[in-house]
């Protein structure tokens, strides 16, 4: 995966996410939703020729990307936990 922002304002900011699909920038999206985003989109221009592009829209929109992609590790670690639990009995 390679990030590159497109676009930093202050209350804005469009990275493009290189090699990532709608699975991966849907979570992204709603978690982002979750923590806070006022605005929070994705595009993919065209499925074999462009790279998707996240948009969030926020007071502090790197703050919001930072407590999403937080969340999302959190989720994953504790999917991980649950399933060691249950796959042992």
């Amino acid at each position: 995966m390679k990030l590159t922002a497109l676009e930093k304002k202050e209350n804005k900011i469009v990275i493009e996410v290189e090699g990532e699909t709608h699975t991966f920038l849907n979570l992204l999206k709603e978690t982002a939703w979750d923590v806070g985003s006022e605005q929070a989109s994705y595009i993919i221009e065209h499925p074999n020729l462009s790279e998707p592009k996240l948009i969030l829209r926020a007071k502090n929109p790197r703050k919001i990307l930072e407590r999403a992609a937080q969340m999302i590790i959190d989720q994953a670690k504790e999917f991980e936990n649950e399933f060691r639990r249950v796959s042992k009995k």
